[in-house]
């Protein structure tokens, strides 16, 4: 089956021609198929969180190439915001990210970016409010009179609102026991023409990669787990990280 996302050669320097450059990412080449869930592997300051801010574009690679289904994301930059809506990314203390004045403004801030329609907006804000466990009575609420637990959930309502192919979670054991223990991802994110092997709990699924600093969250899962070692990538290909 062919990769869904994949690096070539990526290796990206922080500072890069500065006396204080730091190497965090050296030519890392791995690819993951779609359907896989993934965990990366790696202790604090390995690189994980550089290596999957690449997968969105949020950073750009010093040398090397990211490609998601098929295609380099930085081959037109002016494009890079559709591989923005087919990655979907929930970063660490994404509840600190919540700004709306209710919990349904913020789940539909990225459907209204992606230029939807209204009632298609409203179907995917219900949507993803059940599915993360969030009664819809809290649409209507303001996220900061929630729980932490409950901002977490609307942080992750508003990543899958926008049904992306892709989900990427940094650091995120709690928002994994919401979105995967709790329901099936392939629920969620049917790939069109696509067929997966079922692993474990997401049938015909789309593809999800989880960093963390343990391996067990991903073995639990049924995934696979790929590890990183000052910045070098370990079962998941070559390189460093």
């Amino acid at each position: 089956m062919a990769a869904i996302i994949e690096t070539q050669h990526l290796t990206h320097i922080y500072g890069a021609g500065m006396p204080d450059a730091t190497v965090a990412l050296e030519d890392v080449s791995f690819s993951v198929e779609a359907g896989d869930f993934v965990g990366i592997i790696g202790s604090t300051g390995s690189g994980k969180s550089t290596l999957i801010s690449h997968f969105n574009g949020l950073l750009k690679p010093t040398s090397g190439k990211v490609l998601v289904d098929g295609q380099d994301i930085w081959a037109d930059p002016s494009q890079i915001r559709k591989f923005r809506f087919l990655v979907g990314m929930v970063m660490q203390y994404p509840e600190y990210q919540l700004f709306e004045e209710t919990v349904y403004k913020d789940i539909a801030f990225g459907p209204k970016n992606m230029g939807l329609s209204e009632p298609e907006i409203d179907r995917r804000v219900r949507r993803a409010a059940e599915f993360c466990g969030l009664p819809i009575d809290y649409l209507n609420r303001s996220p900061f009179e929630l729980s932490g637990g409950q901002k977490r959930r609307v942080a992750i309502a508003g990543v899958l609102a926008m049904e992306p192919r892709i989900l990427v979670l940094d650091e995120q054991k709690e928002a994994y026991a919401v979105v995967y223990l709790d329901q099936s991802i392939g629920n969620y994110f049917p790939l069109d023409e696509v067929e997966t092997e079922p692993v474990q709990q997401h049938e015909q699924g789309g593809t999800a990669g989880v960093p963390g600093e343990r391996g067990a969250e991903a073995g639990r899962s049924g995934g696979r787990p790929d590890s990183e070692r000052d910045g070098r990538s370990g079962s998941a290909g070559s390189g460093s990280v």
